[in-house]
């Protein structure tokens, strides 16, 4: 039963690494008047893989298959149990060049510049970000370096939480599979913060990391290849984006960050506020009840919340209705 186990968790790795190169979709940018990227998604679970499984091979991070699928159990799914993919995505309000980081979303956005005839277009990752007391920060640097196989200088502060904790972390990990930075990382500009890979893949979309961004090994890999040193870099704290899709308004609201928790009347507030900014760009008779589900539930989910009719297009998508 032992060996049938590790050839499982063996081919399992194998069909990952597969996916997680094969399955990269780069997104053009919508047309003007247009904010949303992607579609949603729905798979059927197996017995034989956890939610996180499935995560992984749709590029998903952890909490977000989590906040989409609140019903589903994370280890042990049902078999053929519906599972919904999160893979629509309103981009964030930030200029679109460079890299995109909204910390609540919990997710990095590439906006690929102009290649020959190729149209603009934006890719996405799941990424870890520091958790409440080893915040990443906000603001706006670049990619000053990057490094294949690097090797890791704990800082001290890392040093001593870890003996506090009764462990041992060395002044040097070299590379290799022990490595926490993985087989790839960006510099930015921000002392002592990097982009880069893991060695615990199955961390990734939650607030787990030292300040650092932690993407998956097969994402990284991708990414590495295509920002080049300068790459302007925009690190983002918006739990709630806005945006427009064929003339409705959607809204998606994720948790905020703990720092930031509020009650669901001032988020619900918040939410308002961003919607009637959009309504100065054009005119949408709002779904109220659709708008405070949005807010209540904060599945981290595209949601349209203008009504169909002679102000909006028909909401046709089954999943919103």
């Amino acid at each position: 039963m032992k060996r049938y186990r590790s050839c499982f968790r063996m081919l399992t790795a194998i069909l990952l690494f597969q996916f997680g190169h094969a399955r990269a979709v780069g997104y053009p940018l919508p047309a003007a008047g247009n904010d949303l990227v992607g579609e949603i998604q729905l798979v059927r679970a197996s017995r034989s893989e956890t939610l996180l499984d499935i995560a992984r091979i749709h590029d998903v991070g952890q909490e977000e298959i989590r906040l989409a699928n609140p019903s589903v159990d994370r280890w042990l799914p049902a078999e053929g149990e519906p599972v919904m993919i999160p893979s629509q995505y309103i981009l964030p309000d930030a200029r679109r060049r460079g890299l995109v980081l909204n910390l609540p979303e919990m997710r990095i956005y590439h906006f690929r510049p102009p290649a020959g005839d190729a149209q603009r277009g934006v890719d996405t990752y799941p990424v870890s970000v520091g958790r409440m007391d080893w915040k990443t920060p906000l603001g706006e640097t670049t990619i000053i370096r990057k490094q294949r196989n690097p090797s890791w200088r704990p800082p001290r502060s890392v040093r001593q939480e870890a003996a506090a904790e009764g462990g041992n972390v060395p002044e040097l990990v070299p590379p290799g599979p022990d490595n926490p930075l993985g087989d790839y990382a960006l510099r930015l500009g921000l002392p002592g913060y990097l982009i880069h890979g893991t060695n615990k893949p199955y961390g990734v979309g939650m607030r787990v990391t030292h300040g650092c961004v932690r993407l998956l090994p097969e994402d990284i890999a991708e990414l590495f290849d295509q920002v080049p040193v300068g790459t302007p870099v925009q690190i983002l704290n918006q739990p709630v984006k806005t945006g427009w899709q064929g003339g409705v308004l959607y809204v998606e609201v994720h948790p905020p960050l703990d720092e930031d928790a509020t009650p669901r009347q001032d988020l619900l507030r918040y939410t308002l506020e961003r919607v009637y900014v959009e309504l100065q760009k054009q005119p949408a008779v709002l779904d109220g009840s659709a708008l405070r589900r949005a807010v209540e539930e904060m599945h981290g989910v595209p949601v349209a919340v203008s009504k169909p009719g002679v102000l909006g297009r028909p909401i046709t998508s089954p999943l919103f209705r």
